[in-house]
């Protein structure tokens, strides 16, 4: 009777680590989905929107960057057919604000196998798919490391 006491404690035991190792391995998992999923921004967005796929501190004003959820992918933006305003995409259709002409879809920033910028941003945020000059200073364009938001949701700067 003892030997069947202790045998039913020994298999109640066994049951809760093995449990208990269960639950903990499925929590890495999901911790990992989560984490793979996240981008970091800075909370004072001295950027804007500009994310990061590392974890670190803000180039700007040296805080600790802040996990974010990504946002979807955009597969589908809208410029200006005349190219008023450079590069710039929108998220929804509409009139270009400079020559009120319909926007037509492009394959957005965001798809780009390699986004290029000048590193004096003498064109601002403007983005290129291919290396090569800046067309004001002449410098030459540097690939843009960072997942960085280049859509503006329709509005005018």
């Amino acid at each position: 009777m003892k030997n069947l006491k202790m045998m039913v404690c020994m298999a109640i035991a066994i049951l809760s680590f093995s449990a208990a190792d269960a639950q903990k391995t499925k929590m890495k998992s999901k911790m990992k989905k989560e984490s793979a999923a996240m981008h970091y921004q800075c909370p004072m967005k001295c950027e804007g929107e500009k994310q990061y796929l590392k974890n670190g501190k803000c180039p700007v004003c040296n805080m600790q960057m802040k996990p974010i959820k990504s946002t979807p992918l955009v597969k589908t933006a809208y410029q200006c057919p005349m190219k008023c305003e450079g590069e710039k995409q929108y998220l929804k259709n509409g009139m270009c604000p400079v020559c009120n002409m319909q926007m037509k879809p492009v394959k957005a920033m965001s798809e780009m196998k390699a986004a290029y910028q000048c590193p004096m941003k003498c064109e601002g945020e403007k983005m290129y798919e291919n290396a090569g000059k800046c067309s004001v200073c002449q410098m030459d364009l540097v690939k843009i490391e960072s997942t960085k938001t280049t859509i503006h949701k329709g509005h005018n700067h």
